[in-house]
């Protein structure tokens, strides 16, 4: 694949060749995981951006004092030099006791990104998988992936690595006394302006409409809602952004059209989320820092539930106090509501 022309025209092709970027991997939660809660317990769902899943122990430790009864995680490896050649999706489920579904959101071509192909010299992937899961202990019903992009804009390695693929989302449900939640995870592009966050979410939104019409969803993910895009590597226009909005890293929220998509198309993010905190960790804090980051790139999107106890989660290690990821979870508990649990 790398001997091919970096063209557009040779990642269509390969895009539409290779089945395992169509596929998915399940597993059924073990025998004795636990059941379906009490409607009135609600259920306890948090979204991660796990880094690559380099750190099986530290995550599961983090996650499972999380208490989520359904985990929706991105950026995870499997059969990468960097993480151990490990299926991390895998060790993640196996060490929480629970089922999952993986889909593959990249091929990698390469070792990673320039620390890693630096760090990683003369070493191969074994399989070069890198993409997201849903994992939980009650069964996940009806997985399905959704493509978001498939632009080629990692192909030429223009922007720092070689990959076959695209952002994703996958999404899959789980049945409650009332009635099945359908479930959505995501990483939208790092590399994208603001309407073109916009637009992969819309991608989703309607999916999800197609997948469950009119019923409650819970979405959650890396929207990497930073407020900025490409264009703003110009040094002139980036100083001009903050000129007119110093906050706009704490708050993007003005400056990211699928706010107001999500609003247009009612869909619930307000009482989903903590709007006073970030969510990006830094991994070597200085000596007066927590460790927290400004910028506030991942969400929970809600349709249809009743959500309370929204957090932003530290990822470390509990007990080495590692730093577990470049981004927090978050979290919160979701339930039907009354009226359309009895409709």
């Amino acid at each position: 694949m790398l001997a091919l022309p970096p063209s557009l025209d040779t990642h269509a092709r390969l895009l539409e060749e290779l089945q395992d970027l169509a596929a998915l991997e399940q597993a059924s939660p073990p025998d004795g995981a636990a059941g379906a809660p009490a409607d009135d317990d609600g259920l306890r769902v948090v979204a991660w951006n796990a880094e690559r899943g380099r750190f099986p122990d530290g995550a599961a430790a983090m996650l499972g004092a999380a208490g989520a009864q359904v985990h929706l995680l991105s950026e995870l490896d499997w059969g990468m030099a960097r993480t151990g050649q490990r299926h991390t999706a895998r060790d993640l489920a196996e060490r929480l006791g629970c089922g999952h579904v993986y889909g593959v959101e990249f091929l990698e071509l390469g070792l990673g990104d320039a620390r890693e192909r630096g760090a990683l010299a003369g070493q191969a992937n074994a399989i070069g998988f890198h993409g997201a899961a849903i994992l939980s202990p009650r069964p996940l019903e009806r997985p399905r992936l959704v493509r978001l992009t498939r632009d080629g804009r990692w192909f030429d390695g223009e922007l720092g690595e070689r990959r076959v693929g695209g952002r994703m989302a996958l999404l899959a449900s789980v049945d409650l006394a009332s009635g099945p939640i359908a479930l959505a995870t995501v990483h939208l592009e790092s590399h994208s302006e603001p309407d073109e966050r916009a637009t992969q979410l819309a991608v989703l939104l309607d999916a999800v409409e197609d997948y469950a019409p009119g019923g409650p969803a819970v979405i959650g993910g890396d929207m990497n809602t930073s407020s900025l895009g490409p264009a703003h590597r110009d040094a002139e226009r980036l100083r001009d952004a903050f000129r007119a909005d110093p906050d706009r890293l704490r708050n993007p929220i003005p400056h990211e059209p699928l706010f107001r998509l999500l609003d247009e198309r009612g869909w619930e993010w307000r009482s989903c989320n903590r709007l006073d905190q970030g969510t990006q960790r830094v991994v070597e804090p200085g000596p007066d820092s927590d460790g927290r980051g400004v910028l506030h790139l991942d969400w929970l999107f809600c349709r249809g539930l009743e959500v309370r106890s929204p957090e932003v989660i530290a990822a470390v290690d509990p007990v080495s106090g590692r730093a577990l990821s470049d981004h927090e979870a978050v979290g919160a508990v979701v339930s039907v509501s009354p009226a359309r649990a009895d409709a």
